[in-house]
């Protein structure tokens, strides 16, 4: 997400990054909070220092914090459910109503969808689309429920399946609209005709926080 005459000082920020979805390894919170700061204060240091056009700070260090709280904090949320007693499960289950989502979502606005979802961000996403997926996401968290999460209630079951697959599509229709703010069509070309890395993991990377917290708090209370 760095402008052009910004790319050659990506690596510092990208390591940075890299650093600070590790930190929950550390088996402390205050490595994470720490790595937060540390981003912060470091990022201040840079522009700062190497201030070339007044005018664009304030827009360059935008871009800068939203690339850091997008990719790495939200990620790091995924080694910390793989972390929680049943991480494994958690994170198959977050895998399995993605992809149950994005399947049912396909072939459901294919066939049906004529409300557009939101046209300016996604034209090809239907609201039909989008109520099929959710029905694909509770259908792959029963699958779960059924196969190798049998603690999973059917309570939990539906409301993750409802939130996390809801939350899944917000974070699809967030990396596209990034994608048209850059006037680019895919986020990488490391996967010919599906995109980048990005445009694989950005429900994925949004779902990993809100299944983390309901995981900690809110699981087998309902």
């Amino acid at each position: 997400m760095a402008l052009p005459d910004r790319k050659g000082e990506l690596l510092p920020f990208s390591l940075l990054a890299a650093l600070a979805v590790a930190t929950p390894l550390l088996a402390d919170g205050r490595f994470f909070i720490m790595s937060l700061a540390a981003a912060f204060l470091l990022t201040g240091f840079h522009f700062l220092f190497r201030l070339r056009d007044i005018s664009r700070a304030s827009q360059e260090l935008s871009l800068v914090a939203t690339a850091f709280l997008y990719i790495p904090f939200l990620m790091a949320h995924l080694l910390m459910i793989r972390l929680l007693p049943q991480g494994t499960n958690w994170l198959l289950l977050i895998m399995l109503i993605v992809m149950t989502n994005d399947t049912a979502a396909y072939y459901v606005g294919s066939a049906i969808g004529k409300h557009r979802l939101y046209e300016a961000v996604s034209p090809k996403k239907s609201i039909e689309g989008a109520l099929g997926g959710l029905v694909g996401s509770l259908g792959g968290t029963l699958l779960a429920k059924f196969t190798f999460f049998a603690t999973l209630g059917f309570a939990d079951a539906l409301i993750t399946a409802l939130v996390i697959g809801t939350i899944g599509q917000v974070g699809d229709l967030f990396e596209s609209l990034l994608k048209r703010s850059f006037g680019v069509k895919d986020s990488g070309t490391l996967f010919p005709g599906h995109g980048g890395v990005l445009d694989r993991m950005d429900s994925i990377i949004f779902a990993a926080p809100v299944t983390y917290y309901y995981a900690v708090y809110l699981f087998g209370r309902f």
